[in-house]
Order: structure tokens, then C-alpha cells, then sequence
């Protein structure tokens, strides 16, 4: 991007790597990213990045990656990371990040589905994974780790340090002038920019390669719509792995020079977070909805009079939001309040929560409960939803900071051309759509027709343009009556409740629908402390009367949102958190419906049958890989 006529012009038509040399250029010395590292934090200039990239571009290269082939990046969020995806993306070659708590299995499809020669470790514990993935005939000949911690003593071939592979590669570059330029001009607009996965909830995830046009002209759209600005403040936590990761911290973070925080560990977040005081910060609805439960928490633990305070402010606030949000006017008290309740009760918690800079705040992924939603709004933060997908480099639609509507995701971006399908599908054309699923000719001719994606969500476009997401296509489903219905949809209200963390919605071709709730035990063990209620584990805190008798409320709270024939007749408590490594969700916690309906189908027999309990014998999977099984009698719930 450039700075015209005192505003900053998009050029979508360029690449990462020529964005970010141009910011080495303009402002050397601006920090691009702070790494918190043995409780210090490390800073990183764009100069410096620069060089990194360019060192581990011309190593890399040396080591025989060429353009095509694809580098496994694994670990949590580190610089170094970052900066081999940009070098990899410079050499015109595929960037692949994998959630570093991936199976092997998850892993291994990757690794076949691109014959992957390279990867790219954070640690020791990431290596032993790929190690024992060659072991099994992976092709894997190169592996390139950054905590060289444990690994001095490894002989395996191919493996080398991270600073061995940039000094060899800056030691190309330095006695080599055309080298530098040819490796920064080397990438395509329309070249791979990272590879990056489906989620998978009803097969294997599909490979989707965006490239370097596909965020530059997603990002050039979020910016037209206000949703950053040039020089934001991030914190890089979200899995690498998840596009909207790579859509913030580098897609936007280097057209737009983000400064770029990266926690020390996923453990110090939130401690991170407010040290760092970000600008911008988009996180899922069940991160917002953690971060509240902690706020509750901490003021249930305060004094009496601080508890006394907290509640009559923000009980006003909340008010004043809700009224304001159906379209009416604060009231003379509420106004009154308002400067008082920020300086003695919303402020301090802002303050101690990192969250007082904050001028873009974004929820997206699934939707967000109303509760939860109000509560932010009311403690001064605007935050907003964000719609988009993987195969869109995380762009579709948003809603505007005074446009906002509790059941709709906002106006398409500009420059993002948004319709609705005979059958109710949203479909979407903008620069940011990916060219197809990678090796996957049939799938990619079901998801691009004509020139438009076929999103696969069910939806409806408000008169006002305002869009509404109802659950995907492929989920709608019928009762023996006919009704017709979205299982996810319900599912998402249920999360709305605090105290439910997944649940799987039954009913396809039944008499009545049900579920399968998995509470959420931070919130739910909240509640069983401050009322007495004594419990030895998840499985017993989930089958206890008293919880039980809590969520039949929530599930009485959403059947009076739905009509007769879809409100939900029964549920059962299970006795385990739906797991990823158990198959049962995503990596980003969407359910897998056909496992969870074969594991549980005595669950479900169970309701069907109108018994009033079952035997339960689940398997479950421990961290070390070993599996175990859990077994447990539990009720089934009249709602």
C-alpha cells in the first residue's frame, strides 16, 4: 500500500514480501513485532524482519525448496514462524501451518496430500512428531526448528537451527546483490501467499491455497470499512493454522504496519493482553465469553461493597445498551450514571484486562449469545461481528460500529458482491475468493460456479442489506413432521447460556428434537461453589440435580425462541467435554455429526426410546496418545 493524498491506497496487485520490503524502507525502525520471551520482550524492527525473511528465503533455498513446494509449519505463535511463511511464500512455494495439538494422523494427511519435503518446527516436541512421521514413511527430508532446547544431541538427518539456516542464507544474500532484489520480485501476485485448511466437520479438511491478491484485496476491503487502520496494535494468539490468524497478523499486519505482539505462551494471554494493550482484537464468541466468566469470577471473589458497585453500574449500563441496540434513547439516569460508572467501575476493569485502547473489537466464527454481547457493548467496548471463510481469506461481511444488530453479521464489505440462492445459500464474488480446493477438481467446481463462491451457509439479506446467518446448507435437515430446521442454529443459542459449552442438537427424521449438552466447567463449577455443591469430577458436576435443573433452563430459554414443532423435548448432560482428539469437533470446535451421532447412538436410542437413564461407555484420549474409556449412567432430562 502507499500513502496518497493524506490517506493509505491499497495495491492489490503486489505481494507480501514487496509490502514488507517497502516498510523496511519507509520506516526501518518501527518495531513490527515484540516477542515475549523468558518474561522479556523481544522487539523486532521491519528492517530486521526483513532480513530475517530474506535469510531464511535464500537458506531455504539453498537446502532445494523451490517454487511448488509446500513447508509444514507447526507450533504455537512465534516470530520465526511467521517469517518462514513469508519466506516460503517469497520462493513462490505453499506455507502449511498444522494446530500444533494435531494428531499424527491430521498431520499425516497434510504431509500426503502435498508431498510436503519441509517443515517448520517451534520445538522439540514438534519435532519428535515430524521424526516419527518419517519413521512411517513421511517424505519429509528437511526439518528446520527454532528452540534449539533438547535437540543439540539429535543426528537425524536433514534437521537444522533456525539461526544456522538465516546465517548461511544471509551470507547468500550479502555476497549476492541481484539475489536480494530477484527474492523479493520473485512471487506472483496471484502466487501462494499460505495453505491452509478446512475445517473438516464432515470429512478431511480440504486444502485451500490463498494467495497474495486474495488477502491484499481482503484486507483492502476491511480497511475501506473501517474495521483497522494503519499502525493497530495486535496480539498474535489465534491458532496459525485458523485463516483469520494470517488474515490479522500478517494479511493486514503488513500493508498496514501492525505492531505485532506474540504472547510467550497460551497459558499468559491474558496477562499478555494487558501488557500489551492492543488496538484491535478479534477473538471467537467462547474466547469473549472466557474472558467475562473471568471478570465474574474476580468480582464474585471481591468485597461486598465492591460486588454492590460493579452490579448497580453496570445493571444501568447494560440497560442503556439494550434499549439503545432496539433503537431507543439512554434515559436521563443512565446518562447521568454513565461518567461515573466508567470512571469507578468500567475503566478499571478495561484497565486490568488490556482492553482500554481498544478501537476494533470483532467477534466471528459462530454466533455470539445476547448476554454476553450487551455486556461488552455496555462496558464501553464497540465490539462488532465479522463474517468470513477460509476460502474467502476470512472477508465477507461486517457490521459497522452504529449499525449494529444482535441477529445479523453486517453489510457485505465493499467491493464484496453478496446474493442469496433459490435455496437459500449466500453466495460471494470479491477478489478475496480462492481459485479452487488444492488437488480437489470436484469439490472446487460444487464451490465456484459462474464466478461465485457457494458459501455452503444458509442465509437471508435484509431490506437494509444487513445479512443473516442461519447454519450451513448441508445441515438442514427435516423432523418426521416436515418441520424443516438447522441442528447448528439451536446449538448456537444453547452456547449461549454460560454454563454450556457444545451440544449436539438430534431430530432428523424423529418425532422430537433433542440434545447432547457438554457443560462448560469453569462457569458451571462457578456456580456448584458459590451454592455448596460438592463434586469429584467433570462427569459428576455434569450429572448432579441441581446442574441439571440449571441447564433445563437454558433449554427452556431457547424453546421459547422456537416454534412448537422444534423445541427441544429432552436432553442428557454428558459426561465429557466434546473432544477434538477424540474426532467428536474440529480444531475449531465444529462438531463432527457423524461421529458424535455413532459414538453417542446409545445416548440417543436411549432418548428415543424415552428411557429415563444409560450406560455410557465412551473412549476417550489421553495427551500421551494412549486412549482409555470412561463409563458413566446418565439421566435423560425432560426439558
Amino acid at each position: 500500500m502507499r500513502r496518497t493524498d493524506g490517506a493509505w491506497k491499497f495495491e492489490t496487485d503486489s505481494t507480501l514480501i514487496r509490502v514488507l520490503a517497502r516498510n523496511a524502507e519507509v520506516f526501518p525502525n518501527r518495531i513490527a513485532m515484540r516477542e515475549k520471551a523468558k518474561g522479556i520482550w523481544q522487539q523486532t524492527t521491519w528492517a530486521e524482519m526483513l532480513e530475517s525473511v530474506l535469510g531464511c528465503a535464500a537458506g531455504l533455498e539453498e537446502l532445494g525448496f523451490a517454487a511448488g513446494d509446500t513447508m509444514l509449519v507447526l507450533g504455537d505463535n512465534s516470530p520465526r514462524l511467521y517469517m518462514g511463511m513469508l519466506a516460503a511464500g517469497a520462493l513462490d512455494g505453499y506455507a502449511m501451518p498444522a494446530y500444533p495439538d494435531a494428531t499424527l494422523d491430521e498431520i499425516q494427511h497434510f504431509v500426503e496430500e502435498a508431498n510436503v519435503r519441509f517443515a517448520l518446527a517451534e520445538d522439540q516436541e514438534q519435532v519428535d512428531k515430524i521424526l516419527e512421521l518419517r519413521a512411517k514413511g513421511a517424505s519429509i527430508e528437511h526439518i528446520i526448528y527454532d528452540d534449539v532446547r533438547g535437540l543439540r544431541a539429535y543426528q537425524q538427518p536433514g534437521l537444522i537451527a533456525w539461526d544456522d539456516l538465516e546465517t548461511r542464507g544471509r551470507a547468500r544474500v550479502s555476497g549476492d546483490a541481484p539475489l536480494r532484489d530477484e527474492l523479493i520480485n520473485r512471487a506472483r501476485p496471484d502466487g501462494p501467499a499460505v495453505f491452509v485448511h478446512s475445517s473438516g466437520s464432515t470429512g478431511k479438511p480440504k486444502g485451500v491455497v490463498l494467495s497474495h491478491r486474495n488477502f491484499l484485496s481482503g484486507v483492502a476491503a476491511a480497511y475501506k470499512a473501517k474495521a483497522f487502520d494503519f499502525g493497530e496494535v495486535v496480539l498474535a494468539y489465534l491458532p496459525m493454522a485458523w485463516v483469520g490468524d494470517f488474515a490479522i497478523t500478517l494479511g493486514a499486519g503488513i500493508p498496514l504496519a501492525f505492531e505485532i505482539n506474540i504472547p510467550e505462551r497460551q497459558e499468559t494471554v491474558l496477562t499478555n493482553l494487558r501488557e500489551t494493550a492492543p488496538t484491535f482484537y478479534l477473538a471467537a464468541p467462547r474466547s469473549w465469553d472466557n474472558l467475562l466468566t473471568t471478570i465474574q469470577v474476580r468480582m464474585e471473589d471481591s468485597t461486598w461493597a465492591k460486588r454492590s458497585i460493579y452490579n448497580y453500574f453496570m445493571k444501568a449500563a447494560i440497560a442503556s445498551e439494550k434499549r439503545k441496540l432496539e433503537g431507543g434513547q439512554a434515559t436521563l439516569r443512565e446518562r447521568i450514571l454513565q461518567p461515573i460508572g466508567e470512571w469507578i467501575v468500567r475503566g478499571p476493569i478495561k484497565d486490568q484486562f488490556g482492553l482500554t485502547r481498544l478501537r476494533g473489537a470483532f467477534t466471528g466464527g459462530e454466533a455470539m449469545g445476547e448476554d454476553t454481547f450487551v455486556f461488552y457493548r455496555a462496558l464501553g467496548i464497540k465490539l462488532r461481528q465479522l463474517y468470513g471463510q477460509t476460502e474467502t481469506s476470512a472477508y465477507n461481511a461486517m457490521q459497522s460500529v452504529d449499525e449494529v444488530q444482535l441477529h445479523t453479521v453486517g453489510r457485505a464489505l465493499p467491493g464484496v458482491e453478496m446474493k442469496i440462492n433459490d435455496d437459500g445459500e449466500i453466495l460471494v464474488k470479491s477478489g478475496s475468493v480462492f481459485a479452487g480446493y488444492f488437488k480437489n477438481e470436484t469439490s472446487s467446481k460444487e464451490a465456484l460456479r459462474d464466478g461465485w463462491l457457494h458459501t455452503g451457509d444458509a442465509g437471508y439479506l435484509e431490506p437494509d442489506g444487513h445479512l443473516v446467518v442461519l447454519g450451513r446448507v448441508s445441515e438442514v435437515v427435516h423432523t418426521a413432521k416436515g418441520e424443516r430446521y438447522i441442528p447448528n442454529y439451536i446449538e448456537n443459542r444453547l452456547k449461549f447460556s454460560p454454563y454450556v459449552k457444545d451440544a449436539a442438537v438430534l431430530g432428523k427424521d424423529r418425532d422430537r428434537l433433542a440434545a447432547i449438552v457438554c457443560i462448560d466447567k469453569d462457569a458451571v463449577g462457578l456456580w456448584a461453589e458459590q451454592r455448596g455443591i460438592s463434586y469429584m469430577s467433570y462427569a459428576d458436576l455434569a450429572q448432579n440435580d441441581q446442574v441439571n435443573a440449571l441447564i433445563a433452563d437454558a433449554v427452556r430459554h431457547v424453546n421459547r425462541t422456537l416454534p412448537e414443532g422444534l423445541q427441544l423435548k429432552q436432553f442428557v448432560c454428558l459426561h465429557k467435554e466434546f473432544d477434538a482428539d477424540d474426532g467428536e469437533i474440529t480444531r475449531t470446535r465444529k462438531i463432527r455429526r457423524n461421529v458424535v451421532e455413532e459414538r453417542y447412538k446409545p445416548i440417543i436410542d436411549a432418548i428415543y426410546g424415552r428411557q429415563s437413564q444409560v450406560l455410557m461407555r465412551a473412549q476417550i484420549t489421553y495427551e500421551t496418545g494412549e486412549t482409555g474409556t470412561i463409563e458413566r449412567t446418565l439421566a435423560v432430562q425432560e426439558a
